[in-house]
């Protein structure tokens, strides 16, 4: 699969949920190129901002979408990659804020 392909499918199946991809194309591929890039490494689509451990069940929070995205998007109309926005984030209707990391720390020391 490469990032066109990628861009697509997730666009189609995340859409229907009511996530958007980031209006800035140039970032979303910059991060669908990382997710393949770790799929590639670790054989599942690792967050690209996180730094992932190469055992999946260990990293299953940050699959992407992470576990985390519901929240951050509701919150801060953007998931932590900002890859996944709101429609009012994309519009500028809201302010765009740092979305801080939920990730615990315990599950970033490996």
């Amino acid at each position: 699969m490469d990032v066109q392909q990628l861009y697509q499918s997730l666009k189609e199946i995340q859409e229907k949920k009511g996530y958007h991809f980031n209006a800035d194309r140039e970032t979303v591929f910059e991060l669908l190129e990382a997710l393949l890039i770790n799929k590639a490494r670790y054989g599942y689509m690792a967050c690209p901002c996180r730094l992932a451990s190469g055992d999946k069940e260990k990293d299953k929070d940050i699959i992407c979408p992470c576990a985390y995205r519901d929240q951050d998007v509701q919150e801060y109309g953007s998931c932590y990659c900002n890859l996944y926005v709101s429609k009012e984030w994309n519009a500028g209707k809201i302010e765009r804020r740092y979305v801080p990391e939920r990730r615990p720390p315990e599950k970033m020391g490996f």
